[in-house]
């Protein structure tokens, strides 16, 4: 199944400049409808408005963690199958294996391209 590039993308993070370089590379990618909360309790609200097919979010985020709004999403019954993607600029092993017990379906380390980003949802949503 191909992914939908109109479905509704949304990333958090609490960086701005990040946020802005996501959306480019995910516009870059060919997705329309990209869509960004600064914090994790925004983003749980957000995701209580409107259907979204895929979040992508930072890991060190205030003042909820990225892994902390994993979890919530992981536990709220509507939510629970959204697929999730971490964002960090640390490749610690127990990073990867905290988010992976969380329920994350991929990660990606920081500093990253269009491509990486790319394949990532690709093993997440299926192929582009």
């Amino acid at each position: 199944m191909a992914v939908d590039l109109n479905m509704n993308v949304l990333i958090v993070d609490d960086y701005k400049t990040m946020l802005r370089i996501m959306e480019n590379l995910l516009k870059q990618i060919g997705f329309k409808n990209v869509f960004e909360a600064t914090e994790g309790g925004a983003a749980l609200s957000m995701l209580h408005e409107k259907n979204y097919g895929l979040v992508i979010s930072d890991w060190n985020m205030e003042p909820m963690t990225g892994l902390q709004f994993l979890k919530q999403v992981r536990g709220d019954a509507k939510l629970k199958n959204l697929p999730f993607i971490m964002v960090t600029a640390e490749s610690k092993p127990q990073n990867v294996i905290a988010a992976k017990e969380a329920g994350v379906n991929n990660y990606i380390v920081k500093p990253f391209n269009a491509e990486v980003l790319k394949e990532k949802i690709a093993t997440v949503l299926g192929a582009f």
